[in-house]
């Protein structure tokens, strides 16, 4: 199989950041593939700032796409029918021009292995009218369109404009018989940026166009804030986190802006899986303070689904992976299972997913009302005398 990206040599793959070699990598809302990396886009708050690549504008691959799909599919986090997958989403645009065609090659790739896990595809480029009916061609796997916007102006911040993932939100909306589904991925929302009411109503009148949509904050972290100093760039914030930011006030008129609206959510997961009729893959119905915009008939669906696992059913099913051989649970409530000695976060999200319960570190509180955010921009709530 020819790739229409280069396709680097053992020798360059071994130069690149330890992390960058590593092409299958479990995020937060999904296993994601990134056998292709590099991007000309250009965004400040890219997250491959994180990753040693933000220098790389030109896509390359790291391995054929049989090969990627391959290695994703074998890998021992991916549970048949069961994991969420996340293609291109740390180093690249799935939509790039040169990057469309293995795109498609993997997605159908996966679809002819008759899976029917999840599949996010997260985009800010310019999709075509022909991507409608060779999505529509998918018979197994589910596949979620993802439009990254957030009406940001600022081109020191945000070169490529907004309006392209709107139009292409649109046009992949339009039809009203699709096996994908579509999703406002509007992100990141930074105060004094692009959060005056006018984007704000943009925003609105652009999810209706959307089967669900998405609002979330930014990831600062210290390559991005240190990016940010060095090309003297508005700092958004006065300090780094490892969460997303959205501040309490920055929420408070989202949802004000967004009160007519049925289909807004706090979490990734909790969009996609109400998009496909399906309950929350990431069991956040515990958490019950993230679900006071849910639509009723959703919450129904999700506290259907509502187990909660006993701490055997929790050893048993991370005994599984080597990384979590010093798993302790710690406690289990209606809404998480709260877990100790895991070295790194992949393994966490594997039991999240194979359980379909949260799982939190007690390293990390998920703190009340924050919905898993940084704590920046909130104050503890008043406690009664």
């Amino acid at each position: 199989m020819t790739t229409t990206v280069p396709l680097l040599s053992r020798e360059q793959i071994s130069r690149l950041p330890e992390r960058a070699q590593e092409v299958v990598e479990y995020r937060k809302s999904g296993l994601s593939l990134n056998h292709i990396q590099g991007c000309p886009l250009d965004c400040a708050y890219c997250i491959r700032h994180t990753y040693g690549l933000w220098d790389q504008r030109q896509p390359r691959a790291l391995m054929t796409d049989a090969q990627a799909v391959e290695e994703l599919v074998n890998h021992r986090y991916f549970q048949p029918h069961i994991t969420p997958v996340q293609l291109f989403n740390r180093a690249t645009d799935p939509f790039l021009p040169n990057v469309r065609p293995h795109t498609f090659t993997v997605l159908e790739d996966l679809d002819k292995h008759e899976l029917r896990n999840h599949v996010l595809v997260i985009t800010r480029h310019q999709m075509k009218a022909d991507d409608i009916n060779r999505l529509n061609r998918l018979r197994h796997v589910k596949v979620t369109l993802l439009f990254t916007y957030s009406g940001i102006e600022n081109r020191d911040i945000e070169p490529y404009p907004s309006h392209v993932a709107a139009e292409s939100l649109k046009l992949m909306s339009a039809p009203k018989k699709r096996r994908y589904r579509t999703v406002l991925y509007w992100r990141p929302l930074v105060p004094g940026l692009n959060d005056y009411p006018a984007h704000l109503d943009r925003a609105y009148e652009l999810s209706k166009h959307a089967d669900a949509t998405v609002f979330t904050g930014l990831f600062y972290r210290d390559q991005i804030a240190d990016y940010y100093k060095a090309n003297k760039l508005p700092e958004p914030y006065d300090e780094t986190a490892r969460r997303k930011i959205v501040p309490e006030t920055l929420e408070r008129r989202v949802l004000s802006a967004f009160a007519g609206c049925g289909s807004l959510f706090r979490k990734t997961s909790c969009a996609v899986s109400f998009a496909h009729g399906e309950p929350d893959y990431n069991g956040h119905y515990g958490v019950r303070e993230l679900c006071d915009i849910c639509p009723l008939a959703q919450l129904d669906l999700c506290k259907s689904a509502h187990r909660s696992p006993s701490a055997g059913q929790v050893l048993e099913v991370g005994s599984s992976l080597p990384e979590a051989s010093g798993l302790v649970v710690v406690d289990i409530t209606e809404r998480a299972a709260v877990v100790a000695g895991l070295a790194e976060e992949q393994p966490r999200y594997y039991l999240q997913h194979a359980l379909g319960f949260q799982v939190h570190d007690v390293r990390h509180p998920h703190r009340d009302r924050r919905h898993g955010r940084a704590e920046i921009g909130w104050k503890e709530p008043k406690q009664d005398d």
